[in-house]
């Protein structure tokens, strides 16, 4: 009935943390649905800062068909994001691994450092450095 997508850039998800990141992009989502839901499923074990009703679901993608669909517009959409930054920073070739830490990416990181796209805080980096 209604579809609402909640982005956060590398820097706040490294202020954050990516918990927080995760939950504040559920409350965007939230925020943007054109009819206020009856009942907020969140995919995980804690509650949204939402007065509406909720229910939180451990692995909710596997046992929900909403949060499952929601899981797969969040990667289309996060996919579809870093096939475009590609021809900015092709070196990355974000194209083909869309970010995830494939062999080939953190080669590249190795190579190039990271780009503004990087979560520095992300495990394998610190303050920049790859491991």
């Amino acid at each position: 009935m209604a579809v609402g997508l909640g982005l956060l850039g590398p820097r706040e998800i490294d202020r954050l943390n990516i918990l927080q990141a995760s939950l504040s992009a559920m409350e965007q989502a939230v925020a943007q649905l054109h009819q206020k839901p009856d009942l907020i499923l969140v995919d995980g074990n804690r509650p949204l800062k939402q007065p509406l009703a909720q229910k939180c679901l451990i692995q909710g993608d596997g046992l929900s068909h909403s949060i499952g669909a929601a899981s797969i517009i969040a990667k289309v959409v996060r996919d579809k994001l870093m096939e475009s930054w590609h021809y900015r920073f092709p070196q990355y070739n974000f194209f083909e691994n869309k970010g995830y830490g494939t062999r080939e990416h953190l080669t590249a990181l190795r190579r190039f450092g990271p780009c503004p796209l990087h979560r520095l805080s992300f495990k394998g980096t610190v303050s920049g450095e790859i491991h």
